[in-house]
């Protein structure tokens, strides 16, 4: 079982800035990609960024160049620097990780966090 812990949302002006950190614990499992989404109110859920193992990233074309996310994979933690805030990134962000456990047959999952809101309004 993978546990994971979000921290650094908050409300925030147009142009500022945020860090959010999702922090993943548990045993018995390795960790691949992990990510940020969000939801809007009314929307569905949409990728914002992603990162493998080897530091490969993904972003959605709506904040490329705006945000950066990175990984510690010695604290198995994600984290997304948001700069240069919109009102349209307003939204509740989640956590995703994907993993692999170690028992045999290895079984894939994935786990999301329980969100953290970000709100851009000045």
């Amino acid at each position: 079982q993978v546990q994971l812990v979000e921290s650094g949302g908050g409300l925030v002006q147009p142009g500022g800035s945020l860090r959010l950190s999702c922090a993943a614990s548990g045993s018995g499992f390795t960790i691949y990609t992990m990510g940020w989404y969000r939801q809007a109110p009314g929307n569905q859920r949409e990728l914002v960024a992603a990162i493998g193992t080897g530091g490969s990233t993904t972003y959605a074309d709506s904040v490329k160049g705006r945000f950066t996310i990175s990984r510690d994979n010695a604290k198995n933690t994600v984290y997304l620097q948001m700069d240069s805030l919109k009102r349209e990134d307003t939204a509740a962000y989640y956590c995703n990780v994907h993993v692999m456990s170690w028992q045999r047959p290895a079984v894939s999952a994935d786990y999301w966090g329980q969100g953290t809101q970000v709100t851009v309004s000045s």
